[in-house]
C-alpha cells in the first residue's frame, strides 16, 4: 500500500501510523483538517446564539 500523502510505499501489519507512512505524514495531514484546507461539501452551517427554552425559564428564576 502507498501513504495517501506522501505515496511512499508502506505497510499495514506492524505500522503504528497506518494509512500514513510516518508520524510526519500522519500529523501533516491532521493538521491540513484542523486548518481547514479539507472540507467536506455541503451548505454552510450557522451558529444559533439563542439560548435553549429550558434555560431561558431559569434565567427568569435568577433574582436581581
Amino acid at each position: 500500500m502507498t501513504c495517501p500523502l506522501c505515496h511512499q510505499p508502506t505497510t499495514w501489519e506492524g505500522n503504528t501510523w497506518r494509512p500514513f507512512c510516518s508520524e510526519r505524514c500522519q500529523l501533516t495531514d491532521l493538521g491540513a483538517w484542523a486548518t481547514d484546507r479539507y472540507r467536506i461539501p455541503g451548505p454552510d452551517l450557522t451558529m444559533d446564539s439563542s439560548l435553549p427554552d429550558s434555560l431561558e425559564e431559569d434565567k427568569d428564576l435568577e433574582t436581581p
